[in-house]
């Protein structure tokens, strides 16, 4: 498989010969107000793609949407992708939302969901803790399945709980995925609504073998996790040769 790492949560990947773009948040850098009660105030997203929409979006076969959140579906994305893509999402209301944006060709993911020979097995999240779990809403991620690949887990914005394990458990992705910038609305006290770096650390004891691939870093305003403060946690902890922190525009075979 190749993994592409464009900014944000946006990620491409490419298994068993068929291309998905990951929670497509396309807009150049500035486009859209702050996160209000985050510790940065500047206009989302922070940085501008590193390569052309053009290039991004070419030769996709389908777009998986985790949840609806800004920064992960946003206009830019409703605008410049084909309305007749294949576009999988987590739920009936998130569906018809983006029917209303005008794309004709939505699938919720189930379990048993099958794409060009390719299964793809919703799993379950929690964006947050306590409360913000309700506030933030639905969330899922994706495990991807074929007989030539290994399994790939992607988690989307979840913490670490168990509701992870039980996915990681179940399916034994020698490749996991992870939301691991720590963002959170510190006015609010939220604390971390997605991974931070020891909820990066519990996923490598569940899976000490898998290779973790972290992003959603850095992009919008409310992050809370560098890349490089991760990386000499990492470090320190002693796991570092199983851990991947691309910066945008990155891609990795494995």
């Amino acid at each position: 498989m190749k993994i592409n790492q464009i900014r944000n949560a946006t990620i491409v990947v490419e298994y068993a010969g068929k291309k998905f773009l990951i929670d497509p948040m396309l807009a150049g850098k500035g486009a859209y107000p702050p996160f209000p009660h985050s510790p940065l105030q500047e206009n989302n997203p922070l940085h501008n793609l590193p390569m052309s929409i053009e290039d991004i979006i070419k030769d996709i076969d389908a777009v998986i949407v985790t949840h609806l959140h800004e920064d992960h579906w946003d206009d830019t994305a409703k605008e410049v992708l084909p309305k007749e893509i294949k576009l999988f999402v987590q739920n009936e209301e998130d569906a018809e939302q983006t029917r209303n944006d005008g794309f004709l060709n939505v699938e919720i993911m189930t379990n048993e969901t099958v794409f060009e020979g390719i299964q793809l097995i919703k799993t379950q999240g929690e964006h947050g803790r306590g409360e913000y779990v309700k506030l933030l809403g639905h969330v899922s991620g994706v495990v991807f399945k074929h007989q030539d690949e290994k399994t790939l887990y992607l988690a989307g914005d979840t913490v670490w709980y168990r509701g992870v394990q039980e996915e990681i458990d179940m399916h034994k992705p020698a490749v996991i995925i992870v939301n691991s910038g720590a963002n959170q609305f510190v006015e609010l006290e939220s604390g971390p609504i997605i991974m931070d770096k020891e909820d990066v650390y519990e996923v490598h004891k569940a899976a000490p073998e898998a290779t973790i691939i972290c992003v959603h870093m850095e992009a919008v305003n409310h992050w809370g996790l560098s890349r490089e403060t991760l990386k000499n946690f990492v470090k320190d902890k002693g796991f570092l040769p199983q851990v991947l922190i691309p910066a945008d525009g990155e891609a990795y075979s494995i």
